[in-house]
């Protein structure tokens, strides 16, 4: 390509093509039914507990099972949307989501509830950095940090959305036919997303993987910013993972309120993590476009909720009332969404496209699996506690410590800005050696 070409393909990537608010908006209604299908089981937890007769501890498993092959699965998709469009990776994943929900409509024992928890996890494990990578190719990268709002807000309103129509299910008919309701949801999205997806026309996947130069994969995934945004966001999740699983039985059993307010109750955290992701991505972009690094409009802006949201945390055994804590609770843990909105575009920054799905996945696998042990302490310290609220509040102790330090350590590890250029003299002072050492002598 000729330096007369260059200022052309910049012009023509940073404006955004026809159609791309409409992919926008049906990757929100993906994370939506993602999320409504992660917090049925939290939300039906104590009913669930009562007809099952589930100890803590294996209500804690039943949590983190969905996580078993979530990571996995990640990783093994994120290589395959390098080379397979993204439109029918979305779809299939969609489709394990519907067909797993429906084995809970009848008759379920706790070893069926368990598997199709395990299948739906492998399902939902690739689903946000598989749409985050379809959508970076409707948006140049200083247009990313809204669009990614956007799509992890589905998270949120999935919750506040779904919470009061599988809680009225589940008040009035029963806890089974909320799973079935989920499926039947999956599949009209799985219509909507035949008649309507479509790939991204800024970058063409097969002609990136055969021109564009690549950072060897050993160099991305030690990056300190990659290792800053894995380790700020398995914070995040642990408190994340929490509310999915335990929020509700803490209402409930922890707090003495009724399923019925529970459902209520149950949507402020999202209400709360929905309003700071939206701004964090507003403000993040406003940044940039005033001239901030993406150091401190991604990184720094990613990392502080994280430290001030475990701080808030630490209250909760401190102070007396119901509605004190859990407004502590809801606080603390909402501030949370910052890091989700800033650190894909951080990996994106740096991430040759053809890359980039592969190296989100394994972010996702690696920050989830904070997934698989957070509900399980919860229940193992619920269990060992010498009251259940005393367990409770001990559970959000420790998930506030981890914040605190998955947040100072992202802050200091969060340095996008110039993590592209080292890589780059990385790869090329490599790739000089290499040649150097099988040139003849």
């Amino acid at each position: 390509m000729s330096a007369q070409e260059t200022p052309n393909v910049a012009a023509k990537t940073t404006k955004t093509p026809k159609g791309a608010w409409t992919i926008t908006f049906l990757l929100f209604l993906f994370m939506v039914v993602n999320f409504a299908d992660k917090i049925v089981v939290g939300l039906a937890g104590v009913p669930i507990m009562t007809e099952m007769k589930l100890s803590a501890e294996q209500f804690g498993l039943l949590g983190s099972s969905f996580f078993f092959l979530f990571s996995i699965s990640a990783i093994v998709v994120g290589f395959i949307v390098n080379k397979v469009p993204t439109r029918w990776v979305l779809l299939t994943l969609a489709v394990i989501w519907a067909v797993s929900q429906f084995p809970m409509v009848g008759t379920v024992s706790f070893t069926t509830l368990l598997i199709c928890r395990i299948v739906l996890g492998a399902g939902e494990g690739p689903a946000f950095s598989v749409a985050a990578h379809a959508i970076y190719k409707w948006f140049p990268d200083e247009k990313r940090t809204l669009p990614t709002a956007i799509l992890s807000q589905g998270s949120a309103f999935g919750v506040i959305l779904a919470v009061p129509a599988l809680n009225w299910i589940i008040v009035n008919h029963s806890w089974h036919y909320a799973f079935g309701a989920l499926g039947v949801v999956g599949l009209i999205w799985v219509a909507a997303w035949l008649a309507l997806g479509k790939e991204g026309p800024l970058e063409d996947t097969e002609v990136l993987a055969a021109t564009e130069p690549k950072i060897p994969y050993v160099q991305l995934l030690t990056s300190r910013t990659f290792l800053g945004c894995v380790v700020a966001t398995f914070g995040a999740y642990w408190a994340l993972s929490l509310g999915l699983t335990w929020f509700t039985p803490f209402i409930v059993k922890g707090l003495g309120f009724s399923q019925r307010q529970a459902g209520f109750i149950s949507i402020l955290p999202w209400v709360f993590g929905a309003t700071i992701v939206i701004l964090t991505g507003w403000i993040s972009q406003v940044m940039m476009a005033r001239g901030y690094t993406t150091r401190v409009s991604r990184g720094v802006l990613g990392s502080v909720p994280l430290i001030v949201g475990g701080l808030i945390l630490t209250a909760m055994a401190h102070v007396e009332g119901a509605g004190l804590q859990i407004a502590l609770l809801v606080v603390g843990s909402g501030l949370c969404g910052a890091i989700y909105v800033v650190c894909p575009p951080m990996l994106g920054e740096f991430t040759p496209a053809s890359q980039r799905g592969a190296v989100l996945a394994i972010y996702g696998a690696l920050y989830t699996l904070s997934g698989i042990i957070a509900p399980s302490v919860m229940g193992t310290v619920i269990q060992r506690a010498s009251s259940m609220l005393d367990g409770y509040l001990t559970g959000f102790t420790i998930n506030a410590v981890v914040m605190i330090g998955s947040g100072v350590i992202g802050l200091l590890l969060l340095w996008p800005n110039t993590e592209k250029a080292r890589l780059t003299r990385g790869a090329a002072a490599q790739g000089t050696a290499l040649k150097g050492a099988v040139s003849p002598t």
